[in-house]
């Protein structure tokens, strides 16, 4: 399986509500790392951290939390997926809308790492 079919395979997963699926490119040595002015900031290690410090996280603060994938470029060891969230906070009840860019970095054919570039201040307005 080449790399863009990894990631596509996890997109397609994430379409479909398949949080296992979601989660299956990620080793016990991936590191995703969300980033900095997003609620979720930092930098786990392993599926489990990512499922309950990012996944259940979203699950559990927003309503209709959804990424649309608009564009996937390879460049071979990177995958790049460029998209929309979109969601509405279950505390504060605002929606909002953001663009985000994730870079897929793969090693020895595994996903070495994933790094979240976000504009973050629209989902931080509508935490408030």
């Amino acid at each position: 399986m080449s790399n863009m079919d990894v990631i596509t395979a996890h997109y397609e997963a994430s379409d479909r509500g398949d949080l296992d699926g979601m989660l299956a490119p990620i080793g016990p040595d991936t590191t995703w790392t969300e980033a900095a002015g997003f609620p979720y900031a930092g930098t786990y290690t392993g599926p489990d951290e990512v499922r309950r410090n990012v996944f259940e996280a979203i699950a559990r603060d927003w309503d209709g939390y959804q990424f649309t994938l608009s564009a996937l470029l390879d460049a071979g060891d990177s995958i790049v997926g460029l998209g929309t969230y979109t969601g509405t906070n279950r505390k504060s009840g605002k929606a909002f809308t953001a663009r985000v860019a994730h870079v897929w970095k793969f090693d020895g054919g595994k996903v070495a790492s994933f790094e979240q570039i976000v504009d973050s201040a629209p989902v931080a307005a509508a935490t408030d």
